[in-house]
């Protein structure tokens, strides 16, 4: 793989660090309070200052729990192959915080970081006292609506960042609204039960703009229902085609191409749920402004590009890297897991202190001859005398305790055998620390 040099930008390293001045919740996990608290009217405030870029371009807002950024990148890759113009935020990031901001897959330049982060600050300077400061995530936000407006996109595609009402992306009217498969996750947070979680990621749901939504439990189907009402029509993402549910769900488009696992560049089963789901909310936003032939349906799938979501790096043994962080999202790397011919499964696993711990292990750890229990550097990284005591009862094999990726893929290799099968899991920060150490990270800033 070709490395891309990047030359710092007098500035680049001292506009991230004035952005996360503020609040930053991706180190620092909020309170439910804290959440509920945040101030949509300090956002629409400073893109009012802004010039309201997000009303200048067409959106696509997309929520969930699992397979939220997969269906994001295939939407974009759909989009882009069909010759339009696009904006992509995303979060978190794996290795340059210029992943977040994208244009036609291109990542936001250093030196328009920095004078883009100038206007910011200018602005934060003059923020109403009443509204509070900002948090990192605003921030950001601002810059990247701002920057698609400047770079004349046709369509962006935001992801959102936490939960979903309260979430600053909400405040952008998307011309469709996605909703994945929605599980426990961030229940300090969002609420105990996933009646709370789903009413947070519904809460994007807007009247008037379709609304689109892959398999969910019952208790969250309800609520995306009760939310919908009569007034935001209501699709759901089937194996053949989208269905309208209101008004007896008699309405139902076939997708213009067959969605299989084959025709998708990303792995795992899967990726056919978050495919369906993508080719269905392009094709209600192709019903709207958009044309889109079925060839770009095909091309989108098959080039779509998103790392360390069961990314498999071919060698003897084979490693497979998944930024998988819950339960829900583990039972589908298990069954993606299983589909590569293997001996034995050597496990290593590193997450974040706010996740279920015993809930991930439950999942993978069963399914390996050994473990390796590790951390990243991110500061909310979960000590590893707490995970291995949230593996132990799990165990078929050796637990073996590492202070870092690098020396916990070491070891890895000396356990595993030219035939079995070495997957990284448990948190994007730690599958990001993998790439890294494998020499998979093109760009690093």
């Amino acid at each position: 793989m070709q490395r891309i040099v990047v030359e710092p930008h007098p500035g680049y390293q001292a506009a991230l660090d004035y952005m996360y001045s503020f609040i930053n919740y991706e180190d620092k996990m909020p309170s439910s309070a804290e959440h509920v608290q945040l101030n949509h009217a300090r956002m629409l405030w400073l893109l009012r200052e802004l010039d309201q870029p997000q009303e200048k371009y067409p959106s696509v807002v997309i929520a969930g729990t699992k397979g939220k950024g997969s269906t994001a990148a295939m939407i974009e890759s759909i989009l882009r192959a069909a010759g339009k113009r696009t904006g992509f935020y995303s979060s978190p990031h794996l290795h340059s915080w210029r992943e977040r901001i994208q244009v036609n897959r291109e990542l936001i330049p250093q030196a328009q970081v920095v004078r883009l982060m100038d206007r910011l600050r200018e602005l934060v300077e003059r923020l109403p006292a009443d509204l509070g400061p900002p948090t990192t995530f605003e921030i950001a936000t601002g810059i990247a609506l701002r920057y698609f407006a400047e770079q004349q996109v046709d369509v962006a595609v935001l992801e959102i960042g936490l939960g979903g009402r309260n979430d600053s992306v909400n405040v952008v009217t998307p011309r469709v609204s996605v909703i994945t498969p929605i599980s426990y996750d961030h229940v300090a947070v969002l609420g105990p039960t996933l009646t709370d979680i789903a009413g947070a990621k519904a809460g994007i749901i807007k009247s008037g703009v379709p609304v689109i939504f892959g398999p969910q439990e019952p208790e969250a189907l309800a609520v995306i229902q009760r939310e919908a009402g009569v007034d935001a029509p209501l699709w759901q993402a089937e194996v053949g085609g989208i269905r309208r549910l209101q008004d007896g769900g008699d309405e139902y488009q076939d997708y213009p191409i067959p969605v299989t696992p084959d025709a998708i560049a990303l792995r795992g089963p899967h990726q056919a749920e978050n495919a369906r789901l993508a080719v269905g909310a392009v094709m209600l936003f192709d019903a709207q402004e958009l044309r889109v032939e079925a060839r770009a349906f095909e091309v989108g799938l098959r080039s779509v590009q998103w790392p360390a979501r069961f990314e498999v790096v071919e060698g003897r043994p084979t490693v497979v890297i998944d930024g998988a962080m819950n339960a829900a999202s583990a039972v589908r790397l298990r069954a993606a897991l299983a589909t590569i011919p293997h001996e034995r499964l050597v496990l290593i696993l590193g997450t974040s202190r706010d996740k279920d711990l015993r809930a991930l292990a439950a999942e993978l750890v069963p399914e390996a001859s050994a473990v390796l229990v590790t951390r990243s550097r991110h500061p909310r990284s979960a000590g590893t005398e707490a995970l291995a005591a949230a593996v132990e009862p799990f165990l078929r094999g050796p637990l073996i305790i590492t202070d870092d990726i690098p020396p916990a893929l070491d070891k890895a290799r000396e356990i595993a055998g030219p035939n079995d099968l070495i997957c990284v899991a448990g948190s994007l920060f730690v599958a990001a620390a993998a790439r890294e150490a494998l020499g998979l990270a093109e760009v690093i800033d």
